[in-house]
């Protein structure tokens, strides 16, 4: 009995010792087999950290606010204007020429050198600017920002917008998207990019300030963003884009600085540009609507003493024979409605007159003494020179 026990226990040892030696044989040529999932080595979670009782919880860093993609996007299409004008200037007399009889006046001519921006807004080499970059201008050459010089020929302009349309030819040229300044809002971010002072592809940053600016002088129809975005000399021309870095303006003009003012600068809005870009590409000028009617705004206190029902936009002058002339419309009339829309200021009904195609007809309703009618109004191609 003792015997066939110790065989037996012999046989499960001998077979213990054989199966650990097969295991391991095994595992040798196989190591994977102990691995866990990807391939490394499986171990036990380790036991989750808990933060001592009254210990900060920790905070991951703020993320960082940058518009490097929006000027990385909108920055290789804005270009540099280079200008040379020749100026003609009254040499000052002699102090004592009074001595010597009546001494005809001495002119000398002199070169002024100007500097502004663009953007380069197609593939054709079409660049937008401001007019009063250009006009005048005996010479201009256009720099790109990645070094490349070209001088444009001028392929129209338009003073009543302060819009201009130059064009190179380079090949691979970068072009700036067009966004919509019809949704902005007031503190939306803007960048502009500019060539300020000669120290080009300089970009500044700010906030949209006011839309729908007018009546400024700066030019005959106006409808500006307003911008904090700091505009300086050598700006005029360039770019105002969106955090995206779309083009969302043209930089125009700055209030005075001599009056002590600071970060009230002004753009003409995309909207406005592509009908001006369109129309000079394809006629050389501005297709504009116009009616002859010479619109003023009127305060309550000017309509009574000019015996008006009431302030509001008054026609106070009409051209002879101009389709408003023969349509009926006469000077005192208030203009309450274009087209079934509103009118409140002279330079909006302007716009939106000239604003139509020509052939088009208008609907201007308005008030004539204590009455009211509606005229309808055919409207004909702004004649040159208005």
């Amino acid at each position: 009995m003792l015997q066939r026990l110790g065989r037996g226990l012999t046989f499960i040892a001998g077979s213990i010792v054989g199966g650990l030696a097969l295991a391991f044989v095994v595992v040798a040529l196989h190591p994977s087999l102990i691995r866990g999932p990807g391939g490394s080595p499986a171990r036990p979670a380790p036991p989750a950290t808990v933060p001592a009782p009254g210990a900060p919880a920790r905070r991951e860093p703020p993320a960082l606010v940058s518009y490097a993609s929006a000027v990385q996007r909108a920055a290789p299409a804005v270009v540099n204007i280079y200008t040379a004008r020749v100026v003609t200037e009254q040499v000052n007399p002699f102090p004592f020429g009074g001595l010597f009889g009546n001494l005809l006046p001495e002119y000398r001519q002199r070169i002024q050198r100007s500097l502004g921006s663009g953007v380069i807004v197609d593939a054709q080499g079409h660049i937008v600017t401001n007019y009063h970059v250009i006009a005048n201008a005996a010479a201009i050459r256009v720099q790109l920002a990645d070094g490349r010089v070209a001088v444009p020929r001028i392929v129209g302009v338009d003073p009543d917008t302060d819009l201009a349309v130059l064009q190179i030819n380079l090949p691979n040229l970068p072009v700036i998207p067009f966004g919509r300044s019809d949704e902005l809002r007031v503190g939306d971010v803007v960048l502009a990019i500019g060539n300020p002072l000669g120290l080009s592809q300089t970009v500044t940053h700010g906030i949209v300030s006011a839309t729908g600016r007018a009546d400024l002088g700066i030019s005959t129809f106006e409808d500006f963003i307003q911008t904090d975005a700091p505009i300086n000399f050598g700006n005029s021309g360039g770019a105002l884009v969106n955090s995206n870095g779309q083009l969302i303006g043209i930089n125009t003009a700055i209030a005075a600085k001599s009056l002590g003012v600071e970060g009230i600068g002004f753009a003409i809005p995309v909207d406005m540009v592509r009908g001006v870009l369109r129309d000079i590409i394809k006629y050389g000028k501005v297709i504009r609507g116009w009616i002859g009617i010479v619109p003023e705004d009127v305060s309550e206190g000017q309509a009574r003493q000019a015996g008006l029902a009431h302030g509001g936009v008054v026609i106070i002058n009409l051209y002879v024979g101009s389709p408003a002339q023969k349509a009926g419309l006469t000077r005192g009339d208030l203009i309450l409605a274009i087209n079934g829309t509103p009118v409140h200021s002279a330079e909006g009904a302007l716009v939106r007159i000239a604003s139509q195609k020509p052939g088009s007809t208008l609907r201007i309703s308005v008030q004539r003494g204590t009455g009211t009618q509606t005229v309808t109004v055919k409207v004909k191609e702004q004649p040159t020179g208005l």
